[in-house]
């Protein structure tokens, strides 16, 4: 984007910038990723003013903040889904995660706090009892690893 505003062209401006949705998360550069984020957060600030009296808006994006937080642990779960394995995670960080969100839905149980809270808490505990569950899968029925291709005897190195 930046190289196209700055080169000589006779195109106008694309519509879709860089924002190809097949390679959205791919940035062809860092300013590219800025670019990003201040327009979506230049859009949503704007969007927030002019609605910050909706309570339904409110509640809302209130409901999207605590669920977003909920699905944290959702991509290590698929990963270690994907591969079969747990490797490279730590199993103690896990185990903070788990007691830090069971705490934090007790504490929302018990003080009456609306009900998006206690279910986005909980769902983030059962996200984190699923992990330690790969875990403790994993460890226990490892997977087992794929067999050496055996070379012809030409195929050596001399």
């Amino acid at each position: 984007m930046l190289t196209w505003t700055c080169t000589p062209h006779l195109h106008p401006l694309p519509l879709t910038l860089d924002f190809d949705p097949h390679h959205f998360w791919h940035w062809s550069s860092f300013t590219d990723y800025v670019q990003c984020v201040l327009a979506f957060s230049g859009v949503a600030g704007c969007v927030t003013y002019l609605s910050i009296n909706s309570a339904l808006f409110v509640e809302t994006l209130g409901f999207l903040a605590v669920l977003t937080e909920a699905m944290l642990g959702m991509p290590q779960l698929y990963r270690n889904h994907c591969h079969r394995s747990t490797d490279g995670m730590s199993i103690k960080m896990v185990l903070m995660w788990t007691s830090g969100d069971a705490f934090k839905t007790a504490y929302f149980l018990l003080n009456g706090a609306p009900l998006q809270f206690s279910v986005c808490g909980l769902l983030q505990v059962l996200v984190d009892l699923a992990i330690l569950g790969q875990a403790y899968a994993f460890t226990r029925h490892p997977q087992k690893p794929a067999p050496h291709a055996v070379h012809p005897p030409s195929a050596k190195a001399l």
